[in-house]
Order: structure tokens, then sequence, then C-alpha cells
């Protein structure tokens, strides 16, 4: 490396954000690898439990906020974003419609690792094919959530944004709809200064939690986040937590979809985050009635594939729970009781109950407007009340 002069760096530097942006990343930022401002905040979420059952949280300890443990070596960080709104945005009103299952946004269409993934690995081949007429050769990797990377600290130090309340980066000109990527490197790199914090007294994203998961600012019990129940545990659903999950049945974007500054936000231009029409706006039931086999096809190349088809029928069920009343849907349910997985099966027998109970209660309700409509004609015909 010490044939890479102090005014290369820089020049590299423009090339590489350079380079970024014709890969079509919206923005690219460096930062150097001190983490340790975060240690204690990540020892703390941990020792509280806040990971559930994600034990690889515990397990990698702090080599998170550590990168060059992680990949030895590492001098910085480069850090990309890449927006992944698709053109139909107004998703909101799915969460409107209790028989429509509801998706995050991010996993409607391929999945974001694989392709963020390529294109950072084609702008490592980038930087080391500049560098080899230098007789240098680079040491870079790659990551996509796919290993202990403090990602949105990364971000913040990169100046890519800050880290809002929810726990998410945040940037005034894109708002959050955007993924992360990270390019762990062996070159001295000028680094980026973080941008200003721009969340101010705003509690918007830990008012609309449905189920209070943002237990305070900056702050995120994953035990009680929808994300974490639909994707990442492979738990029974808390009771308890079920009738707030309404027909979110993978992810949620609740602290997104209200926060002001996602205003700003950009449509994608990558086809590949556009919506699946068999994921996007889909009737509950109509996903309820996959079989394994249609699981996997429908959700080839998608995030959504990775929890596996037990897990989707069980986050299913839990929505069918929730949703209004339905002959059809109390069918459905009762057609699968007792012939499915174990754990799918408990969550259908819940959804049975409540689909019961609001028939109950809707026959309840006809009863007594039937016997006021009664009463009433017999008010107006001067009769008796009994009549």
């Amino acid at each position: 490396m010490s044939k890479i002069q102090s005014v290369d760096l820089i020049q590299l530097t423009h090339n590489i954000k350079a380079w970024g942006r014709a890969l079509g990343f919206q923005q690219v930022g460096i930062s150097d690898i001190d983490l340790s401002h975060h240690e204690k905040f990540l020892a703390q979420w941990l020792e509280k439990g806040y990971h559930g059952s994600m034990s690889y949280m515990q397990s990698h300890g702090m080599k998170r906020a550590r990168p060059d443990e992680l990949v030895p070596g590492t001098l910085r960080v480069i850090s990309v974003r890449m927006n992944y709104l698709p053109p139909d945005a107004s998703f909101a009103r799915h969460l409107r419609q209790s028989d429509v299952g509801y998706i995050s946004r991010y996993a409607l269409g391929r999945d974001y690792h694989k392709v963020l993934r390529k294109r950072l690995k084609q702008l490592g081949d980038k930087i080391a094919s500049a560098l080899s007429e230098m007789d240098t050769t680079p040491e870079y990797r790659p990551f996509v959530d796919s290993a202990p990377v403090l990602e949105h600290a990364i971000a913040e130090k990169a100046g890519l944004g800050w880290t809002g309340k929810h726990s998410l980066t945040l940037n005034k000109e894109a708002g959050s709809w955007f993924f992360l990527g990270e390019l762990f490197i062996n070159l001295p790199l000028p680094v980026d200064s973080p941008v200003e914090e721009g969340c101010g007294s705003c509690t918007a994203c830990i008012t609309m939690c449905p189920t209070k998961a943002i237990v305070a600012p900056y702050t995120v019990d994953a035990r009680r986040c929808i994300s974490y129940l639909t994707i990442e545990s492979d738990e029974d659903i808390p009771v308890e937590l079920r009738p707030l999950m309404g027909n979110r049945i993978y992810g949620c974007d609740d602290c997104q979809l209200v926060c002001p500054w996602n205003r700003y936000a950009d449509i994608t231009e990558e086809e590949d985050f556009h919506p699946r029409k068999m994921l996007h706006g889909q009737p509950l039931l109509s996903l309820f009635e996959w079989s394994e086999s249609e699981f996997l096809e429908n959700t080839q190349g998608s995030p959504i594939r990775r929890i596996g088809f037990n897990k989707w029928q069980r986050n299913i069920a839990v929505a069918l729970g929730n949703a209004q009343y339905s002959e059809a849907i109390l069918a459905a349910l009762l057609e699968k009781h007792g012939k499915v997985n174990a754990q799918v099966d408990r969550h259908i027998q819940w959804a049975i109950e409540q689909q019961t109970s609001k028939r109950d209660d809707k026959e309840a309700v006809s009863a007594s407007n039937r016997q006021q409509l009664r009463l009433t004609r017999v008010v107006e015909k001067g009769l008796p009340r009994d009549a």
C-alpha cells in the first residue's frame, strides 16, 4: 500500500463513489472502523434480552462493533444505500383491508441480499482493477445482512443518514426506504462526516408501533416487533400480541409509513424490487391455500422463502383470526385444522376461536337489531309491547 500516495487515495475515493452510483447505489459513504461508542449500547441491549431467540446476536459478542475482528486488516468500510420503494407506494390501504395479506414493502420483489451483494462485489472488483496498475491488490469483502455488522452505525459514520428513533437509518432526501450494504476494505481511504440528526422531538414511530416494540427512543425490543415475530422467531407467536398484528403476515412497515421524512423518498429504479403480483395485495385465503410446492415456486428468489412454509402458514392463520368474520375464512380454517404442522395447528385453533367469537357477536347484534325493529313497529302501531 506504500505506493499509494494521499492524492491517489483522494482521487480513488471520488472514483469509488462514481462507480457506486453507476452500479445503482443512490449514495456511497466511507467510515473508519471505530465503533467503540456503540459497544455499551449493544451490550445493554443484549443483557435485556431484546434480541429474543436470535442467539447469534449474543454469540458474536462485540464483534459486531469491531470490523477488524470480523475481517482482519480492515481499515475502512464503504457503506452504500439503494432505494427500494416501488412505484405502487400506497400500500397502507392494504392495512385497512383485513382479508388481504400485508407483506413488508422490502420483501415484495427480489431478495435484496443477492442484488446488493452482487453490486458490492462488482464495486470491489472495480477498485482492485484500478489498483492493479500500481501493482497493489486490495483485500475486500462485501456484506448485506449476512454477518455481525452494525450497518446502521456504519451508515451513520459514513454520512448516509442518522439513526432514527425506530433504529433505522434516515436520510433527509430519501427517508428510510432503502437497503444498506457494506464493503470492508484494507485501504486508508478518506472518511466522510456524519450528518446532523433530524428526528427532533418527533415520536410518531414510537406511538404508531402496533405492539409497542419501540420501548424507548432508539431501542427496539425485538420480542415484541412484528418483523421479528413473523420472520425471525420460530416459536409460537405470543397470544397477547396476535390481535395487534392485524393482517401483517411478513414484516411490518408502520414505523416507516408514519415517518415524516418518508414523504421525500424516491421511487426505486430497480425492477428487481418491484412487487410480484402473486405476493402484492393478495387475499389471505388465496395465500392460505398454497401448497408447500406453490409456496416454494411463488417465493423463488424472494426473501420470504427463508422463513419456510410452516411459518408462512402460522402467520397467515393469525391474520385470518384477526380478519372480520367470514364464513369462507372459518370454513378454510376448519378444513386445515388437524392436518398441518402442530405449531401451525395451534395458531389455526386460535384463529377458529376468534372467527367463531366474531360470528357469535355478529349474530347476537343481528338478533338484538331484529328485536329492536319489532319493538319499534309495535310502538308505531300503538300496541302494547307484549303484543
